[in-house]
């Protein structure tokens, strides 16, 4: 086997914005505190995320907190490892904004 032919063995496969994006809003409707409008979420009425997706990545706009008019932070997802820290994330901030409230 050449070292190109290992390359390619070991290569983890391409990333697929749209089944990333399926699999986020899975993930995202598991946590069952975010209500799902298209391709935004809310939190009690107020959008906290956002997703967008071209050829080659998956965008996710997330509130800095749950806002009217929110700042947001834009994470960009070209592969696997970041859409798994962008849940992480998105979990931190659902925990923090839950606690926020109590």
């Amino acid at each position: 086997m050449s070292s190109d032919d290992e390359q390619d063995f070991f290569a983890p496969p391409a990333f697929k914005p749209d089944v990333a994006l399926i699999q986020l809003k899975r993930f995202l409707r598991d946590q069952r505190q975010l209500a799902e409008r298209g391709n935004e979420f809310t939190l009690k009425g107020l959008t906290v995320l956002e997703l967008s997706i071209d050829a080659a990545t998956l965008t996710a706009r997330l509130a800095k907190k749950p806002l009217q008019r929110p700042e947001w932070d834009s994470k960009v997802c070209k592969n696997s490892a970041e859409l798994r820290a962008l849940q992480d994330e998105i979990k931190k901030r659902l925990a923090r904004w839950t606690d926020e409230e109590r």
